[in-house]
């Protein structure tokens, strides 16, 4: 078996690279939204990012909304005997229209990917219908005067399963391509992420990013969140932990909880408000219930950014 090693320089070398690209958020934004799969579900990445703003800009106000669903594609394909047979992957395609119409949302970050080469090796057909359904997505807002930042997908790494591997970097590859072809805005995770999970293995050989080769670890969304905050020009470096950044503001970490804690309640909610098809996810409270919790729960921020 052949083995690739990278030297130091040479990683630190493409991740310069990766940085140099950078976006803002809009000024006048005030609900942001994200789409996204499992990982986007998982919502850790977002909560990080939140409580950045949060303590960065106490008076800015700002809606985070987390609408990952689990399964999810932009593909609209779904592998045989996916979830043993229980159902078939859902697509944005189906809940898009009532995402905008109940979120209305300011500014969006879309990151799918990892799904859509539904865990088999490389196919031109299935490249296809990614490219197809990410392109529908692009116009459906360009149509919405929705500005959005594509998120590259976050790095697969299952055992003996190299050839998907593969697949999800083709798949980051095309991304990134369209912001030189067709104008798109995106931000590239994906080569960043290969880079910090290959210098850690260099001090530690047994270091996951992602214990069953798809979800990262909570700490892995630091280094998502973290690369994110790099590319809007937030953070000026890679760390290695939330607390190194959260300690350098009062009651940063305590904040960060807080943050967390309704980023829970609100995911659920608001798949619950707007709707899916992908069964066995949790009943959400009905909105104004979940936002009376919210209200709740920003008052415990705003006293602790105040103190």
């Amino acid at each position: 078996m052949k083995k690739i090693v990278f030297l130091p320089l040479v990683l630190f070398s493409f991740l310069t690279i990766a940085q140099k690209i950078t976006f803002k958020i809009p000024d006048d934004a005030k609900r942001i939204v994200f789409l996204g799969n499992s990982i986007t579900y998982q919502g850790h990445y977002i909560a990080y990012i939140e409580a950045y703003y949060k303590l960065k800009y106490p008076d800015r106000e700002l809606e985070f909304i987390n609408v990952g669903l689990p399964s999810e594609t932009v593909s609209q394909l779904s592998e045989e005997g996916h979830a043993d047979g229980k159902f078939d992957r859902p697509e944005l395609q189906e809940r898009l229209k009532r995402i905008l119409k109940k979120s209305n949302p300011d500014f969006i970050f879309a990151c799918y990917g990892i799904n859509d080469g539904i865990y088999l090796p490389f196919d031109e057909s299935r490249f296809d219908a990614f490219k197809k359904g990410m392109s529908w997505l692009n116009k459906r807002l360009v149509k919405e005067e929705i500005p959005v930042i594509y998120i590259t997908p976050t790095i697969y790494e299952k055992e003996g399963d190299e050839a998907y591997t593969n697949v999800v970097d083709i798949y980051s590859n095309w991304l990134v391509s369209n912001m030189y072809t067709n104008d798109w805005n995106v931000l590239d995770i994906h080569t960043p992420l290969l880079v910090k999970v290959g210098m850690n293995r260099l001090n530690n050989p047994y270091y996951k990013f992602a214990y069953d080769g798809i979800h990262p670890t909570k700490n892995s969304h630091w280094l998502m969140a973290n690369q994110i905050l790099i590319s809007l020009e937030e953070l000026e470096r890679l760390q290695n932990t939330p607390k190194e950044c959260f300690d350098t503001f009062s009651n940063g970490t305590r904040i960060l909880d807080l943050v967390e804690r309704k980023q829970v309640v609100q995911k659920d909610a608001w798949l619950t408000e707007t709707g899916h098809k992908r069964p066995n996810m949790k009943v959400g409270l009905p909105m104004y219930k979940a936002n009376s919790e919210i209200k709740v729960i920003d008052a415990e921020i705003e006293i602790l950014l105040d103190e």
